[in-house]
């Protein structure tokens, strides 16, 4: 289990990482929910779409320091991000649940158990 921190707040308390290569394909697609998860760490990403989900999701783009480097709320089913330079990792989320004062340059924490 892992659990994502920004601040002292805890923003994720169950967090899945997709670091491999059939993991980063599928992600969330077909899913009608997170399932147990609140979250999902998808490495090597520096853009997303939302094409095949059933739900809309909270997106924050990090650097390798886990420094936000952009987020984007409420992204519906269907959509696409552009690219965004600089980030080499991507944190989806429940929408909602992102917290909205989150600013580029803030570092999120990554607790693993």
């Amino acid at each position: 289990m892992s659990v994502v921190k920004w601040r002292d707040l805890v923003i994720s308390k169950n967090m899945k990482v997709a670091d491999s290569f059939f993991d980063r394909l599928i992600g969330l697609m077909f899913k009608s929910s997170m399932g147990d998860k609140d979250s999902l760490l998808i490495k090597k990403c520096n853009s997303i779409h939302t094409f095949f989900m059933k739900y809309s999701i909270d997106v924050v783009f990090l650097n390798k320091e886990y420094l936000v480097v952009k987020a984007f709320y409420d992204v519906k089913p269907w959509r696409m991000t552009r690219m965004v330079f600089g980030a080499t990792q991507v944190l989806e989320m429940r929408a909602g649940d992102l917290p909205r004062d989150l600013s580029v340059g803030d570092r999120l924490i990554i607790c693993t158990n």
